[in-house]
């Protein structure tokens, strides 16, 4: 693991761009950047077009290490070139920004309030592949609707399972068991999550921590014993279909916990901005999600 990412992963000021949008939420990615499904006609010509979007973001002048310290990359990006350079590379050599691979394969149905992630198909392969590619770590996500004590044990008994084998791999991995914005009974799944991510972690061999990616909490700094455990490298807040501004406000409510955002990061985005306008609007994005991420 290289360890010089894993400084700037752990004491960074900054936050992750989680551009890890995959398969199935691609046409939604794609129509909020004013792409819609009427301009392509294969799912190649769709994945290309993302490409060419998620490029425009790591390229721009506004993502750079001083302000990003990591980015969630779709296989298929790590997989590519961004610049002619492969796109792990590119954000590490060139932008002093610290990648990472979403690994999962998408979520199975409801069972018990929660979407366990799907069957894990290929997981040694990704993973080999994302350590040729040069990539620090990963992403996994599940989906908790209720506050079931089942499913929830479920759910992290599936996350920290998986992460065992990426840490094996010699990859740090992100556990993503995201809570539902929505749901009636937000914050006491919050409680069950808090509390079985603290009774798993002790079980992590000695000098072995996690990631943690978790929605913002109902209550301020809810993950504080979380965010100063030993076991765990950074906890990271996502979005979860809150508006930027609504996120950065309720975000920097919450000491130590910084974003990894998506929808809220790209929401301004338009396929016909100018490229002057596209670096702009990024720009203030960044900077409202790096303030939010640093108060």
């Amino acid at each position: 693991m290289n360890q010089e990412q894993r400084s700037k992963i752990a004491y960074g000021r900054g936050f992750l761009a989680a551009l890890d949008q995959s398969g199935g939420s691609t046409p939604k990615a794609l129509a909020q950047y004013g792409v819609p499904e009427s301009g392509y006609t294969t799912e190649d010509e769709m994945f290309d077009l993302m490409h060419e979007f998620r490029s425009r973001i790591i390229t721009s002048p506004a993502l750079n290490g001083d302000r990003v310290i990591g980015a969630i990359l779709f296989e298929q990006t790590m997989d590519r070139d961004v610049a002619g350079t492969a796109a792990p590379l590119y954000l590490w050599e060139h932008k002093q920004v610290v990648p990472f691979v979403k690994v999962d394969e998408g979520l199975a149905d409801e069972k018990d309030g929660v979407r366990l992630m799907k069957p894990f198909t290929k997981l040694d392969d990704l993973l080999a592949r994302a350590t040729r590619r040069r990539v620090f770590g990963t992403k996994m996500r599940s989906f908790v609707t209720r506050a079931d004590p089942a499913g929830v044990a479920a759910v992290l008994d599936q996350q920290f399972g998986y992460a065992e084998r990426i840490l094996d791999a010699g990859l740090m991995p992100i556990l993503e068991p995201e809570v539902d914005i929505h749901s009636d009974e937000k914050q006491p799944a919050e409680e069950l999550l808090r509390q079985g991510i603290l009774d798993r972690l002790p079980a992590l061999p000695d000098g072995r921590q996690v990631m943690l990616k978790l929605s913002i909490p109902t209550q301020d700094d809810f993950y504080a014993g979380l965010i100063e455990h030993p076991r765990v490298l950074r906890v990271v807040a996502l979005s979860g279909g809150y508006s930027q501004q609504d996120a950065d406000v309720r975000l920097a409510r919450n000491h130590g916990l910084i974003a990894s955002f998506s929808r809220a990061l790209t929401e301004d985005l338009r396929h016909q901005q100018t490229d002057d306008e596209f670096n702009r609007v990024l720009d203030t994005s960044v900077a409202g999600i790096y303030s939010a991420s640093t108060t």
